[in-house]
């Protein structure tokens, strides 16, 4: 699993490509954790080359679920990939998380 950050003005871009598993979310949840994180209210994933995600992986993701929206962060998940995303709805995850097609669109509602 290779994670990556970009900042652009007040949105932190993740990048995940490959496989999040219980070895890779540990990575995951380093990254989520890092204090810079908080100075900023839009948080896009961008799940374009996630193949698989694990529970470790899911709750990796719902472990900051709270403290993002008492900061008033938003978390949005884009470029998802059907079997991905399939994850997410089966176990209702996406009716917690925001998840959109494309960037463009994740912009769209995190400016709202």
């Amino acid at each position: 699993m290779k994670i990556t950050r970009e900042t652009k003005d007040n949105t932190i871009i993740i990048t995940l490509d490959g496989e999040l598993d219980a070895s890779s979310s540990v990575a995951l949840d380093e990254e989520l954790s890092d204090p810079e994180i908080m100075a900023h209210n839009k948080i896009l994933v961008n799940c374009e080359n996630l193949n698989y995600i694990s529970s470790a992986g899911l709750g990796v993701f719902i472990s900051h679920l709270q403290r993002f929206e008492d900061a008033q962060i938003k978390l949005i998940f884009f470029n998802m990939q059907d079997k991905v995303r399939n994850v997410f709805e089966i176990l209702g995850l996406d009716l917690l998380m925001t998840i959109v097609s494309n960037y463009e669109e994740a912009m769209t509602i995190a400016d709202e």
